[in-house]
């Protein structure tokens, strides 16, 4: 995954390889041609391409992380939630001091839980490193730190890495629980999938239909990844996202 400055003065990491892809009408994309604009998100032809066999791009994420956030926990308007962007978990991680990023980070003072998708780079001058995703899901209100990582604790280093910093952020000791129980991928291109799936899981399944009284378990235990239907899935909600944006186009185009 290798981080570069986007256009917003934050970084844009990558750990894929480029594939072909072609649109529709028949046109050979070049693996940064614009695939879909949804949002704060602009995926190319490389981020699509990564999601039919291979290592998902920190875009592919933040495009599932934008779709959870605009179409999902939208209808929760009293939860405080934060899904942090693969960017920014990145920049959290490398900074020095997490204090001097308070103004470029969300306000925590209210949130009760933080997602945070971690990746094993380490060099912010490497043009492309990192080789796994896992997950990081933070209770603030309990002082507690989940990992979930499809390797076994392939990323536990970095999954200290991040808790340290964000104790550090917040002022506020957390502990850190590497999941034992977390489903396990069999390949070598999966994490990335296995991250977005538990990621909506544990969002909508867990954390969104608890009461306050509630105890919640975070184990996935038992919890069956289909990292193939998650890739289909994920493909089908962009082709979606696409098609919508071409009918309003034609509509616009229609009325003037």
């Amino acid at each position: 995954m290798a981080p570069v400055m986007d256009n917003i003065g934050g970084y844009v990491l990558r750990c894929c390889r480029p594939k072909k892809l072609t649109r529709g009408d028949g046109i050979q994309l070049s693996p940064d041609d614009a695939y879909l604009s949804y949002y704060d998100v602009r995926l190319t032809k490389e981020d699509v391409d990564t999601l039919k066999d291979d290592w998902l791009t920190d875009n592919t994420i933040t495009f599932w992380e934008e779709y959870l956030e605009r179409e999902q926990l939208i209808q929760y308007p009293n939860s405080h939630i934060v899904l942090l962007r693969p960017s920014m978990s990145f920049m959290l991680m490398q900074t020095k001091d997490p204090m001097t990023l308070k103004e470029a980070l969300p306000n925590f003072s209210k949130t009760t839980h933080i997602f945070l998708p971690i990746n094993d780079c380490h060099n912010v001058e490497q043009a492309e490193g990192g080789s796994h995703w896992t997950l990081l899901l933070v209770s603030i209100v309990d002082g507690i730190a989940f990992h979930y990582d499809s390797l076994s604790v392939t990323n536990l280093e970095e999954a200290v890495l991040a808790t340290n910093k964000l104790s550090i952020l917040l002022g506020k000791r957390i502990k850190l629980i590497n999941q034992d129980d977390c489903p396990q991928q069999e390949n070598s291109t999966d994490c990335g999938v296995f991250v977005c799936i538990q990621m909506r899981h544990l969002l909508l399944k867990r954390l969104l239909r608890a009461t306050s009284k509630d105890k919640i378990s975070m184990s996935m235990a038992g919890k069956n990844v289909d990292a193939i239907g998650g890739r289909k899935e994920m493909l089908r909600l962009i082709e979606e996202k696409r098609k919508q944006g071409e009918e309003r186009r034609s509509y616009v185009d229609a009325c003037t």
